[in-house]
């Protein structure tokens, strides 16, 4: 046997804050050092920060990043340490990895595939490297290799795979095979999405196994630059088994993820199997000493923590996620805490269960005395002795009701608050409505009216909330959480400068039917916090029962939970509800879905809806949804436009900024939407004509 201990090391970083980022790795260096890891892998670009945008056009970015890396080498002895950093070779910039061992730099690895979907725009900044080609790079006096390059450390091989590099088909690990590598790194920022980690996982182990090596899989952590959350997963695998797991969203600073590797049984694996095998590419080496210190055998196995073996992974992710970037955005933005206008509906109590979840998630991880260090900045906080009070004095809550409020939503939100421990307001904005509308109306020469002017006196009331609660949030130095969820944005059923006011949008990224699940599964239910892990397979983590130590549920949502959700913007006695204003969610999420997230066309969409909606909904009642939902999407994208930054949970994700682009003007699909009445009505019986779908839109 020969042995080594080996770490993902996993970081919560900032963009462009040198210091901060420098200290962390320094600091994780040196917890590595003390468990006695001989190899450190950490993040991708965890010098400067993945999300530094077009900071990375910055030659400033590039000597920063460079600055701190001198200075990090001076932490390294004893030991191997890959970490990332954008470099600028030939007029072109590169993201990089940087292997030092006891305090030398060996070379840079650049990385041979960008990510350039979704989220990601590297090749905006970044130019590819292409596979067999080395050169070299002068940083300070010296000349270093750079490009595709395998160290060689006293025998053991050392190959990188750079984040996306591991998600093509073509990947860089296949021809590291071929050179006969021990251990490949695999420096990563790859976003949090509702069960990603069990994809990374797979490719992971499998590239341990197909590739006879030892795999290290270090993530970023935390809400790193405002949209973007790491869940910090971070694995190490062998031989096709993962030997450990690391602990995901993590509101530490840095975790060390270690493991024992053998070297001689991945070499056997490699001899057993290797068929036809090309050059070894000499060239592309670079061969240095370092002493391997002796490491006694262990016996280890992954192991998930409880809340990922439950039967509700994505409601925990869910959660666990967006309290983490609640956390993280009001830390690294030092605000002094939250305000939030709780109408008692389910948007904005679920918003307000999250900050309560962002304190509790928080205590649980790192103790209440951990969670005042990270805000020390917060003096209110600092004698609080429980959740309830740290909450009070983050989060302050106001309801601010009309003549068509009622007492059911005005209870709703002050039995929430009160469980969580918010700060709770209550005022009457109804004078205010009547003030406004008696100007404009004084200008007309007439009175308004439901009948005529539906819209804006709907619109008016909502509006008149943003003024106070951005009054609020100015007076407590706090940010302003907006309340409109991805099925509102979608179809632009939200009041621009009203609802949609604020700093932060916690819930645009997520749909209003799984949201209204997650609360009753939040009251009745509740997060799993159980803190010991047991041995499993982490692709099994839905199905496999567990007894939990404690679960942390919010009781105060039992009165929203049993409201149906309405904007009560309309008098009372018009019972106005979003879906009769809209639709049916579940089928405006379907929707959404084939038309937004598959690009099919209207026509496509309906025969969809209609195998979906067998016996629930008639072709009339779809064919009217239908049309609804492409008119609205068309003439609303200018409001998605200007929403306030939200979280990116998944692929439904809707933010132009970051995932989905649409045109602010465009046909409306007008054809789209003729062809699909056309297509309609050619299926009735009889050739009967249906009435085209109409309705009232626009909101």
């Amino acid at each position: 046997m020969k042995l080594l201990k080996v770490a993902a090391g996993v970081l919560n970083q900032i963009p462009l804050d040198w210091e901060h980022n420098k200290q962390n790795i320094i600091n994780a260096i040196e917890e590595a050092q003390r468990q006695n890891v001989s190899l450190l892998c950490l993040p991708e670009f965890c010098i400067s920060g993945y999300g530094c945008e077009d900071a990375f056009f910055a030659q400033n970015t590039i000597d920063q990043s460079i600055a701190s890396l001198l200075d990090i080498v001076e932490y390294t002895n004893d030991i191997v340490v890959a970490v990332g950093l954008p470099l600028r070779h030939n007029n072109r910039t590169f993201d990089t990895a940087c292997l030092i061992a006891n305090k030398r730099i060996l070379g840079f690895t650049a990385k041979q595939y960008l990510a350039n979907n979704g989220v990601h725009y590297e090749t905006r900044w970044f130019q590819p490297w292409p596979p067999f080609v080395r050169d070299e790079i002068k940083i300070g006096d010296f000349t270093y290799p750079f490009g595709d390059v395998v160290y060689d450390l006293s025998g053991v091989r050392v190959g990188f795979e750079i984040c996306e590099d591991a998600w093509v088909a073509s990947r860089p690990g296949r021809l590291l095979y071929e050179r006969g590598i021990d251990i490949i790194l695999n420096p990563t920022a790859s976003h949090f999405a509702f069960l990603k980690s069990q994809v990374r996982e797979r490719f992971v182990v499998d590239a341990s196994r197909s590739f006879g090596v030892s795999y290290v899989y270090a993530n970023m952590l935390g809400n790193e630059a405002g949209r973007i959350i790491y869940d910090g997963d971070s694995m190490v695998a062998s031989n096709g088994e993962l030997l450990v797991s690391g602990p995901r969203l993590s509101y530490e600073d840095f975790v060390i993820v270690p493991a024992v590797i053998d070297i001689e049984a991945t070499r056997l694996n490699q001899t057993q199997n290797r068929a036809n095998i090309a050059l070894a590419y000499p060239n592309l080496r670079i061969t240095d000493r370092f002493d391997w210190p002796d490491i006694a055998p262990v016996i280890q196995k992954a192991q998930l923590e409880g809340w990922e073996r439950g039967g509700y992974l994505k409601e925990e992710e869910f959660a666990r996620a967006v309290a983490l970037g609640l956390f993280d955005y009001l830390r690294k933005s030092r605000s002094q805490g939250y305000v939030l206008s709780l109408s008692g509906g389910a948007d904005s109590s679920a918003i307000a269960a999250l900050v309560f979840l962002m304190i509790r998630m928080a205590i649980e991880n790192i103790g209440l005395d951990g969670v005042k260090k990270k805000l020390s900045y917060i003096k209110a906080i600092q004698d609080c002795k429980t959740a309830e009070e740290i909450v009070s004095k983050l989060l302050t809550v106001m309801y601010q009701g009309t003549e068509n409020s009622s007492d059911d939503t005005f209870n709703s939100a002050k039995e929430l608050a009160d469980d969580i421990g918010a700060t709770f307001l209550n005022i009457n904005i109804n004078g205010l409505v009547e003030t406004y509308t008696g100007l404009v109306e004084e200008q007309l020469g007439r009175k308004l009216s439901w009948d005529t002017d539906d819209l804006a006196l709907q619109n008016i009331q909502a509006r008149v909330r943003a003024p106070s609660i951005w009054m609020l949030a100015n007076i407590n130095n706090a940010l302003l959480l907006t309340t409109s969820n991805r099925s509102e944005a979608a179809v632009g059923y939200a009041t621009m400068d009203g609802d949609t006011a604020g700093s932060i949008s916690p819930i645009t990224g997520i749909d209003k039917h799984f949201l209204r699940g997650w609360l009753r599964w939040l009251e009745t239910v509740g997060l799993n916090v159980k803190n010991a892990p047991e041995p499993t397979d982490r692709t099994a983590s839905t199905i496999l029962p567990t007894e939990p130590d404690e679960l942390i549920k919010v009781k105060g949502l039992k009165a929203v939970n049993n409201l149906q959700p309405t904007a009560e913007l309309r008098p009372q006695d018009k019972k106005q509800t979003d879906e009769d204003d809209l639709m049916p969610y579940d089928v405006l999420n379907s929707i959404e879905e084939s038309a937004i997230r598959d690009k099919q066309s209207p026509v496509e969409v309906l025969k969809l809806m209609e195998v979906r909606y067998a016996g629930l909904h008639d072709r009339d009642k779809l064919l009217l949804w239908v049309e609804r939902f492409f008119k609205l999407w068309s003439r609303n994208q200018w409001k998605r436009e200007r929403y306030a930054p939200s979280f990116h949970l998944d692929d439904h994700n809707l933010d132009p900024r970051s995932w989905c682009r649409f045109p602010i003007l465009s046909g409306g699909f007008n054809k789209e939407l003729a062809d699909m009445r056309d297509w309609a009505n050619e299926q009735k019986p009889n050739g009967r004509k249906g009435n085209p779908a109409r309705g009232k839109i626009g909101f």
